[in-house]
């Protein structure tokens, strides 16, 4: 039953990125050359409800669809490690036209060639998950 929650959430978050045009390789383009606010009020918006719904969740102590307690880990903070790695995710970003998201929305959508954006993704993921104990953290 979770699954079918799980995959009409998905379905909806997908119709939802389509017809919000934030799947469009145009819209990201406009973003990047900083020619329209359009992206950049929906991220605005996707990190201010994100940010709301982390504090409701730290504030009441809200659990997981499972019943387990939501835990926050903190990490060790670092400019470097943050500059390096939204340059690396920007490039990406910047040159697939895509981030994870609108990824699968557009294959979704039917949009062929983002299949080769996706196998590359799923191929970067797996070297990381071969690298990561080399990589600075």
């Amino acid at each position: 039953m979770r699954t079918i929650i799980y995959l009409f959430i998905g379905i909806l978050f997908g119709i939802t990125m389509f017809k919000s045009e934030a799947a469009s390789w145009f819209r990201i383009y406009e973003m990047f050359k900083f020619e329209s606010f359009h992206m950049y009020g929906i991220i605005g918006t996707a990190l201010a409800v994100g940010l709301v719904v982390v504090q409701l969740i730290k504030r009441y102590k809200i659990n997981s669809f499972y019943g387990e307690p939501i835990i926050f880990m903190s990490k060790e903070r670092s400019i470097a490690r943050y500059l390096i790695g939204g340059i690396i995710f920007g490039l990406g970003w910047a040159l697939a036209g895509a981030c994870p998201g609108p990824m699968f929305t557009l294959a979704g959508a039917g949009y062929a060639p983002i299949l080769v954006v996706i196998v590359a993704s799923l191929l970067g993921t797996f070297l990381y998950g071969l690298l990561k104990d080399q990589l600075p953290h």
